[in-house]
């Protein structure tokens, strides 16, 4: 008998949620950041290997909502909780966070899916810290999403949780999402590298247009901001900066798409689309 689930990635953060569902379908899928909230929505990755297959969502950090962007953030990983399977907690082996994932998520009362402790990062601390940590955590799966240790005892573990059940997709499918949904990912996550501190968190991007039928691939992308000042600084001296970030952006999405990509960027002002429901939804982001 096969087994098959949804296993959401959950945690506050910058715990590196993001890298560990990259890690376990062994293809860049989420956006990575040192920037805290670069992932916005759930991001789905499907792992198939032998009898198993696991449907993973990585999710928006834990957080209390300020604006209404945060609170759509919040509404998107609470819904990934309650159609899990099986919930990966993540927390920092550095960050010494003695919360359980109901106290992090502000739950009246625990999930209903079986909840497994991962302690991330452990390539990132020291041997004594990390054995007061396992002291700590005796019950927890401890991994660096970033090296890969330990991730594959976390996937055997994962896998003796899943419920029976067919493959709930293709074996060779490693995503729900769409080449397109993902290029607006990469142009937002090459503007997270390359802007300051203020500006990545006014940015959003949509794809226009994605025509397949074009040689190379013809994608028409928008870069949303909030304010002219922002606009300014994401286009750069003689569009030097917008320049930059097409051209990383297009390579990466090159090595996503397998093809070669024309990638058309354009800036656009949206005034305060980030405190605008409205304006939320038509940049595709849900409140429920």
């Amino acid at each position: 008998m096969t087994r098959a689930g949804i296993v959401t990635v959950a945690g506050k953060p910058n715990v590196g949620k993001s890298t560990l569902l990259n890690r376990i379908v062994g293809q860049k899928l989420s956006i990575t950041s040192e920037k805290p909230q670069s992932t916005r929505d759930r991001i789905v990755g499907i792992h198939t290997q032998g009898d198993a297959q696991m449907v993973v969502f990585d999710t928006p950090g834990l957080l209390d909502p300020v604006y209404e962007l945060q609170q759509t953030m919040r509404s998107a990983a609470l819904r990934a909780l309650e159609d899990a399977d099986v919930i990966l907690y993540l927390t920092d082996a550095g960050a010494r966070d003695t919360r359980t994932l109901a106290e992090a998520a502000g739950l009246d009362s625990p999930p209903k899916a079986p909840v497994i402790h991962v302690v991330n990062k452990t390539d990132s601390v020291s041997r004594m810290q990390l054995k007061a940590e396992m002291e700590r955590w005796p019950d927890a799966v401890f991994v660096s999403a970033l090296t890969g240790d330990g991730v594959k005892d976390l996937l055997d573990t994962v896998r003796g949780r899943l419920p029976e059940s067919e493959f709930l997709y293709p074996p060779d499918d490693m995503s729900t999402q769409s080449v397109r949904f993902f290029a607006a990912e990469l142009v937002r996550e090459t503007a997270l590298e390359q802007l300051g501190d203020e500006v990545p968190y006014s940015v959003a991007c949509v794809v226009e247009e994605f025509r397949e039928d074009r040689s190379p691939i013809y994608v028409r992308a928008l870069i949303y901001v909030e304010r002219d000042s922002q606009k300014k600084i994401l286009i750069g001296s003689k569009g030097a900066r917008i320049r930059s970030i097409g051209e990383a952006a297009r390579k990466k999405i090159e090595t996503l798409a397998g093809a070669k990509i024309y990638l058309d960027l354009w800036v656009k002002v949206l005034p305060n689309w980030r405190r605008d429901s409205g304006a939320l939804e038509r940049l595709g982001y849900k409140s429920r």
